[in-house]
């Protein structure tokens, strides 16, 4: 088994493997090509999430700066807008969904550490030798959803479709789908409802119309 294929059997790997490094490397390098482009050159800022992420959907944009640990393990969907220092440390699989809104800062981490420092250091390989490990939990976000500034979704975390996650929150565990969740940890506030449209902010909405269904 590799080393990459320990990351989604969920076992503990080895994040200084050459191959991982590799995948990381160009990645990274793939990074900063798309952050020092201008927003306007389109074309080229699209072939490069291409080659950086394992899949991207129609009319989705990366404001950037993005950073991607891996890149590769990352799935965007269709419709999707993501603002400025998105930073998404895939060594697990991330997907996200169609028609999301991911706001600032906002950062989704996957891999995880031994609790206790010496075992941080190393621990022993299957061969005997001393070794750095950590593993990975995958993070999936569903469809329509809005994830506010500086949201921290954390390792193993699925959040469901039609949810919003309020800004500063830190997800540490499962949001049902259609939720208002927020806090640290995050926590759900109360369900979405049809109360929540904006037919009821007449204040807001001004001389605009929801579409009705």
């Amino acid at each position: 088994m590799t080393e990459e294929e320990k990351i989604f059997a969920g076992g503990l790997y080895c994040p200084a493997d050459p191959e991982l490094k590799a995948l990381k490397r160009k990645a990274h390098n793939l990074n900063l090509d798309y952050n020092r482009l201008y927003e306007d050159e389109t074309e080229e800022r699209e072939h490069i999430l291409k080659d950086l992420l394992g899949a991207i959907g129609e009319h989705t944009f990366l404001q950037g700066p993005s950073t991607f640990h891996y890149g590769c393990h990352t799935r965007i969907g269709n419709h999707v807008f993501v603002n400025f220092n998105f930073t998404v440390q895939d060594d697990a699989r991330v997907t996200i969904g169609d028609h999301c809104d991911i706001g600032p800062n906002v950062t989704i981490v996957t891999p995880c550490h031994p609790m206790l420092p010496d075992e941080r250091v190393e621990m022993l390989n299957e061969q005997g030798r001393p070794t750095r490990f950590c593993w990975a939990k995958p993070v999936q976000i569903g469809n329509h959803c809005w994830l506010g500034a500086n949201v921290v979704v954390c390792p193993g975390v699925t959040i469901g479709d039609g949810c919003v996650i309020g800004a500063g929150s830190v997800v540490t565990r499962d949001i049902p789908p259609m939720s208002f969740a927020a806090g640290n940890p995050c926590k759900v506030i109360r369900p979405l409802t049809e109360q929540d449209s904006m037919k009821y902010r007449p204040e807001i909405l001004g001389n605009n119309r929801v579409i009705e269904k």
